[in-house]
């Protein structure tokens, strides 16, 4: 017998969780799924330990992202688990991975949100311009489910694509690299790992004959509880679609990830430094684009821009990697210092009861390189499963009004009343 749901939600990342959540408090029967053994996403199964996007680039930084956001940062602070905002080249706060998979844990349930980790979506069904069921693997075999509202939060935008919606790949014939987070532990409190400092290490490795070292710059931060230090240094070009790709761009990462803990021990003066975990996944920064009713655009991000359909907010720069080893190209916000994010960039064009979250969302390469990011994705995401909600119980599209006061009530920020 299939079991039937208000809203099922794929992936729980960032976006997933307040998507799930976002759709419960409204109302509505969610299932989440998750393929891995935890919620979080790239924060607990990729090492990519900083939430950008959460506030500003002002001086000093202003939080423009809260709802569920905000109940996670305030369930790590009370433990000690998260840092205020640090500026590296736009303000982003860093936490303790093992802390935030309780938490995420503690809020799904308390929401009564149904999460089914360890399943993994493998086809989808549509009739008549609309999702009818999906189904999902684990061990006891797979098992069809059926819903009257789906969120595709699952980052290659897996949902949308089994389903046949329409997708595309990339931007404009193109695709952000990759990076593997590495975190180290051994590493003193006072050693050097400014940018210039780590750029004259990994060029003093690569002249003895140190390596794979692709990058000579990128984030490093310490991490709250353990003092540890996590470092986004290794990249990689693959399609995140390809497992050939990716198995061979992980491994290949891996080595890299050696090679790094050479350079800190040797040359940044870190000589007890060890691994304490790499990723285990690849940090993806893009794949799959849900096409949508809007495409958010650079222009949109620059010049910060207002939609009277506006359901979430956005504050991380543009910060686009070109390819492996290549520095990342920035540009930053005017204004405001964010921007509004339309429920057309949520909405499938062909699909009318299929929403888009997290890095799938629909936007031009500008865009995409900015909304991808976590702090972002819990704004999609709360936006996007309050909107499912809707769409289960009106059987329609969605009032934006409607949404937007259900969103306000759960204590999101819209930068227009």
């Amino acid at each position: 017998m299939k079991e039937h749901y208000d809203v099922i939600v794929g992936g729980g990342g960032a976006a997933g969780v307040a998507s799930a959540i976002g759709a419960s408090r409204a109302g509505a029967r969610t299932l989440l799924i998750e393929r891995g053994p935890c919620l979080g996403g790239a924060a607990t199964m990729r090492n990519v330990l900083t939430y950008c996007g959460i506030y500003t680039n002002e001086d000093p930084p202003r939080q423009v992202v809260y709802g569920v956001a905000e109940e996670v940062l305030a369930a790590l602070r009370a433990e000690g688990a998260v840092s205020g905002p640090q500026r590296f080249t736009a303000p982003a706060v860093v936490f303790d991975p093992e802390a935030l998979k309780r938490v995420l844990d503690e809020l799904c349930a308390a929401a009564g949100v149904e999460v089914r980790l360890d399943s993994q979506i493998i086809a989808a069904h549509r009739d008549d311009g609309r999702i009818s069921s999906l189904q999902v693997a684990d061990h006891r075999g797979v098992h069809e489910l059926t819903a009257d509202a789906f969120v595709d939060a699952t980052g290659e935008a897996d949902l949308a694509s089994f389903a046949g919606a329409s997708v595309r790949y990339g931007n404009d014939g193109m695709v952000q690299n990759g990076s593997l987070g590495v975190r180290f532990g051994g590493v003193p409190a006072d050693v050097d790992l400014s940018k210039a400092r780590v750029k004259q290490a990994v060029r003093a490795a690569r002249a003895q004959g140190v390596g794979p070292l692709l990058s000579e710059q990128g984030l490093f931060a310490r991490l709250p509880i353990s003092g540890d230090v996590i470092t986004y240094l290794v990249d990689e070009g693959y399609d995140a679609r390809d497992a050939r790709e990716v198995s061979r761009a992980e491994a290949s990462a891996r080595r890299q990830s050696t090679a790094y803990l050479q350079v800190m021990r040797t040359f940044l003066g870190c000589p007890d430094a060890y691994i304490v975990s790499t990723g285990p996944e690849l940090g993806t920064r893009e794949s799959r684009h849900v096409v949508a009713r809007y495409r958010l655009s650079e222009d949109d991000v620059l010049g910060a821009a207002c939609f009277d359909d506006a359901v979430a907010v956005g504050a991380w720069p543009i910060e686009y990697h070109p390819g492996p080893g290549i520095p990342s190209q920035w540009r930053f916000i005017s204004g405001r210092g964010c921007f509004d994010i339309p429920l057309g960039a949520l909405c499938s064009v062909d699909t009318d009861n299929l929403f888009a979250a997290g890095r799938n969302i629909d936007g031009d390469r500008g865009a995409g390189a900015s909304v991808r990011v976590m702090g972002t994705a819990f704004a999609t995401g709360h936006a996007a499963g309050v909107a499912a909600a809707m769409r289960a119980d009106r059987g329609a599209f969605p009032d934006v009004a409607a949404v937007r006061a259900e969103l306000v009530r759960q204590g999101t920020y819209l930068t227009r009343p």
